[in-house]
């Protein structure tokens, strides 16, 4: 049996009192939401923090709502309250569909959407006892000196695992953050970085209060697609969000394509729209839209399924996708 080892567990009710705690144990404090990563992270011994501070009653932290044009979402709004939303429903209905397939359940009522933005990358090489890593010698990420998917590799490749980010990417989300040198907003699309240890442009002190997205023009519609090997729970072995904007005679006047699970962060994909924009979204627009993405996906072995066949699916969710929103 995996058990946790002693820490002591903090219940702020404000953000200034969680920032405080966070400062005041520095390194050896971790802010918590559902704990659904951290927890069995913790249990594998890759986290041991001697304080947890929860955001579960952190009141700037929650509520969903639109002011003059800008849908907020509070970072500690269940994925499933985000998916049921009927004001995420109405306006972002792509983003609803990811908080959705976001695990089980289960631990969509308990997980937040915060902290599947701020998921931490997995490995097949990371995510695993402390017993076996162990065994295997560690790896860059956790102890280690060296990469077990690419031999000779000097920077951690872990998977960023997320389902949110590449929707909220498409969608030109704001991420508002808070720490010790006040609050700031940054670029969903500028946050994530290639580094597997750490791939986010934020400092460890610092906390996702909402996220603040505009409220998409008329004609732009967004598609979300997910593969994974069990559809009740798995994390993605791919993610493909899709976004198009449709002029009055339905030609594409923008698309963007971002997919994840390919690498440390997830990826803006060009070309596509040479293909795309000025034309209907017709089988045959779609289907080069589709071989320009697979011509730019390569996945790495930092996840226990054939990369190839991941890389032979990428087309076929983009297909999905982009026949949804011609639909």
């Amino acid at each position: 049996m995996l058990r946790l080892h002693p820490y002591r567990y903090h219940r702020p009710e404000t953000l200034d009192e969680a920032l405080r705690l966070l400062d005041q144990h520095g390194d050896d404090a971790m802010p918590v939401a559902g704990g659904t990563d951290l927890v069995p992270n913790m249990k594998h011994g890759l986290f041991t923090p001697g304080q947890l501070v929860s955001l579960t009653r952190v009141r700037e932290m929650r509520g969903i709502g639109v002011d003059d044009g800008t849908i907020r979402i509070g970072a500690a709004e269940t994925l499933d309250t985000v998916a049921r939303d009927p004001t995420v429903g109405r306006l972002i209905p792509g983003l609803a569909q990811a908080a959705g397939l976001v695990s089980g359940p289960q631990l969509r009522r308990v997980g937040t959407i915060g902290g599947n933005v701020m998921l931490d990358t997995r490995c097949t090489y990371y995510n695993q006892t402390r017993f076996w890593r162990e065994a295997l010698g560690y790896c860059l990420k956790k102890d280690g000196d060296i990469c077990h998917v690419v031999p000779g590799g000097t920077r951690c490749v872990a998977a960023h695992s997320a389902d949110t980010p590449p929707v909220l990417m498409v969608l030109d989300a704001m991420l508002e953050l808070s720490g010790p040198d006040g609050m700031r907003q940054v670029p969903v699309n500028r946050f994530f970085t290639s580094d597997g240890v750490w791939n986010r442009r934020c400092d460890p002190r610092e906390l996702l209060v909402a996220i603040r997205i505009p409220t998409p023009a008329a004609g732009v519609k967004v598609a979300f697609r997910k593969l994974r090997a069990r559809n009740s729970i798995d994390f993605p072995l791919a993610n493909v969000a899709a976004r198009v904007g449709l002029d009055s005679e339905q030609r594409v006047s923008e698309l963007r394509i971002v997919v994840s699970a390919m690498g440390s962060y997830p990826r803006n994909l060009g070309k596509g729209e040479d293909a795309a924009v000025g034309n209907r979204l017709t089988p045959a627009v779609i289907n080069a839209v589709a071989g320009q993405a697979f011509r730019q996906c390569r996945p790495l072995l930092n996840i226990t399924t054939d990369p190839e066949w991941r890389r032979a699916m990428i087309p076929v969710l983009v297909r999905r996708a982009l026949t949804e929103l011609a639909a």
